[in-house]
């Protein structure tokens, strides 16, 4: 009688941690911008279906989709034929999402008047009974101004007189673009999330650097000539309770800069269709692809986050080496984007609702 219940008391207690350890789902997030499409690159169009059947990941956030009515489609069914199934989306826009798990619903968001065309596309999916809400994004490329530190316009990409290091008159040129305000409508968007408790990742390609690394310790690095700069669409994240994966990772931006643009694509340069460098004197690289989460209260935590693409850079026109502590992740096939993109891990931890 005693072993029989002593074998039913470890039976249950094991079904509990059973249910618990159920409860905590580990998933990935990948984010790559396409450079139209594929295009730029020989087979650029089967290396973008390679590379996404290699990552394997659960969501993934793209930018510069070229066609997206037709591409998304085609996309999917080549990953179907290798025994992958997703969900995905782009409303006609030159960004979209991908996703295994199915969508609780997809929609166009944070458009942003005189910039409609780089809305966002959000879905909102549900995850061990866990709603999350995912943003893919791809801010205006115009008013490039981490440009002008480097003696560089963001605007005609020519050379100026000398570099501007003055942080004020770096950021009144740089909001000239639309980058500010569709975070700013972003951040309104996700109070809805935050208020329903979802958990909130976003992605894509910010075309602006993170303020986290360009501070005192950066100042004399990468052409950024002296200059400390608080950068608009980091700051209103992190106001915001924003985390930056690869930052909270590798916290150290000297040992690990994470840089994304640009990447040093061999295939690229010797077809000769595009250039890899748009300040071809200067040292351009800059993190400007990103991953961001709000947890929500450690409903949402990250695992790890790590470089997809060659471990190549470019400096000076010039491709070379990487010479940081950074890690690389790189695909088997041909790499189809002059970015570098982001894969992470999260995990969500949602309480049982079983007990004893």
């Amino acid at each position: 009688m005693k072993k029989n219940l002593l074998l039913l008391l470890l039976c249950l207690f094991c079904s509990v941690n059973l249910c618990n350890a159920k409860a905590k789902s580990t998933f990935t997030v990948f984010q790559l911008n396409l450079w139209h499409g594929g295009a730029k690159v020989p087979n650029g169009d089967q290396g973008i279906i390679d590379v996404l059947d290699q990552m394997d990941a659960d969501v993934v956030f793209l930018c510069e989709v070229r066609d997206g009515k037709r591409f998304i489609p085609h996309v999917i069914e080549e990953l179907k034929k290798r025994g992958k199934q997703y969900y995905g989306e782009t409303f006609d826009l030159a960004i979209g999402i991908l996703s295994k798990f199915k969508p609780d619903s997809m929609t166009k968001c944070c458009i942003v008047p005189g910039d409609e065309g780089r809305a966002m596309v959000k879905m909102t999916t549900t995850i061990e009974g866990q709603p999350v809400s995912f943003y893919s994004c791809h801010l205006d490329y115009r008013n490039y101004e981490c440009y002008m530190p480097r003696g560089y316009s963001g605007t005609s990409w020519k050379k100026i007189d000398n570099p501007i290091t003055d942080e004020s008159e770096v950021l009144k040129a740089n909001r000239l673009s639309f980058r500010d305000e569709s975070i700013r409508a972003f951040v309104q968007e996700v109070q809805t999330d935050i208020k329903q408790g979802r958990p909130v990742i976003m992605g894509g390609d910010f075309n602006e650097p993170s303020h986290l690394d360009w501070q005192a310790d950066t100042k004399n690095l990468w052409d950024h000539n002296g200059a400390v700069i608080h950068w608009d669409c980091s700051m209103m994240l992190h106001e915001a309770g924003f985390k930056d994966s690869y930052r909270e990772k590798y916290p150290n931006p000297v040992r690990y800069p994470g840089f994304t643009f640009p990447a040093g694509n061999k295939l690229a340069e010797e077809a000769k269709l595009e250039k890899l460098a748009w300040a071809p004197e200067a040292d351009e690289r800059d993190r400007i692809d990103f991953i961001y989460y709000y947890p929500m209260n450690s409903i949402l935590s990250l695992k790890n986050c790590i470089l997809v693409g060659p471990s190549e850079t470019v400096v000076r026109s010039i491709i070379t080496e990487n010479d940081s502590k950074d890690k690389f992740l790189t695909p088997s096939c041909v790499w189809p984007t002059d970015h570098k993109g982001n894969l992470a891990t999260f995990k969500i931890h949602k309480a049982s609702s079983k007990s004893l």
